[in-house]
């Protein structure tokens, strides 16, 4: 049976991914190069509270499994690099 935190914080951290390239890829440069702040003031707020939801949903996995401090620490981290999240799709899937 699959564990329904696990699957949430699967599902969260690829949105949380796609929102972080967003912000990077096409806001930050639609800002910089483009003039138009509003971008990052819009796509920094979602991802700002999709980043949230991400950081809950990771700490209510980690009690419900189990999980070493250090497999919490890398979906963490992997969260703060661009395509980060990406790589931790497999690892997750090992919990659910």
């Amino acid at each position: 049976m699959k564990n329904k935190s696990v699957v949430r914080f699967g599902q969260i951290n690829t949105i949380e991914g796609y929102s972080y390239l967003v912000l990077v890829f096409i806001a930050m440069p639609m800002k910089y190069i483009f003039g138009i702040p509003v971008a990052v003031k819009v796509v920094g707020m979602i991802h700002g509270i999709l980043f949230i939801i991400f950081c809950l949903l990771l700490i209510k996995a980690w009690q419900e499994t189990k999980w070493s401090h250090k497999e919490n620490l890398i979906f963490f981290i992997a969260s703060l690099i661009p395509f980060g999240t990406f790589f931790t799709k497999n690892r997750i899937k090992t919990y659910e």
